[in-house]
């Protein structure tokens, strides 16, 4: 049995996509500024269904309606902005609209890539899909393509599929990770967890040094094609089911 349609005030679901307080949304409105259907929405208290069409039927300010809550986005990270909503310089929440670091619930990113990391990465307001893509029992891989400093030695295939490399610090073996070379010095890794800085610390671990850091797969997700570095758009359904259905 299919459930209602949830519903929610104008007002107050505008203002929790960060368009304005309640009083600024009901000024928008009473000025013409909100079409339903192409007619202006003038009663800015009322409460209206929340249906997957409504970001096409609603427009704010000459613009449709932002994602209404629930959203993943997908963003090609670019090298030299931080996963954080609290270091200091350029940061993955900069490259969105000003209103959407407004939002509430806020946006988050899913796991992070550090600073000079570029590639996949998700942003969510949904609680729920952040904890499943980072719980270990998801087993949402992640791909990453490395290019090192020097050549590889011909064994990372073996060391790192093994499932007992030890990170320096660390007492507990790394899960067995896949190892594709694919030039001298050049080689995608699928690990399945998220340790600080793994990756890095893995070619280490063999006295390698990683000098260019990209992610361009989570779980079947690839990085979308029509992504440029800096970009981002919402994925829809089928790409969300992606991440959880492996390679």
């Amino acid at each position: 049995m299919s459930g209602k349609t949830p519903t929610a005030r104008l007002d107050k679901l505008l203002a929790n996509l960060g368009y304005g307080s309640r009083r600024e949304i009901q000024m928008l409105a009473r000025n013409g500024h909100i079409l339903m259907d192409g007619a202006p929405f003038q009663a800015a208290d009322t409460r209206i269904a929340l249906t997957p069409d409504l970001e096409d039927r609603l427009i704010v300010d000459g613009e449709r309606l932002d994602p209404l809550p629930g959203v993943v986005l997908a963003m090609h990270k670019p090298l030299g902005v931080t996963c954080s909503h609290k270091e200091a310089g350029p940061l993955v929440y900069d490259l969105l609209p000003a209103r959407w670091r407004r939002r509430d619930p806020a946006l988050s990113t899913v796991g992070r890539l550090d600073k000079e990391t570029s590639g996949l990465l998700l942003l969510t307001d949904d609680g729920a899909f952040l904890h499943k893509v980072i719980a270990p029992r998801s087993h949402v891989d992640k791909r990453y393509r490395a290019v090192l400093a020097r050549p590889l030695r011909g064994d990372e295939s073996e060391i790192f599929a093994a499932g007992t490399l030890l990170l320096e610090g660390e007492d507990k073996p790394l899960l067995p990770a896949t190892f594709e070379a694919v030039g001298e010095r050049e080689a995608y890794l699928t690990v399945s967890e998220g340790r600080y800085h793994q990756v890095r610390r893995m070619f280490a671990a063999l006295g390698n040094h990683v000098e260019e850091l990209h992610r361009d797969r989570l779980g079947g997700l690839a990085l979308p094609d029509d992504l440029a570095p800096g970009t981002y758009r919402p994925l829809d359904a089928t790409e969300k089911a992606a991440i959880f259905s492996g390679r």
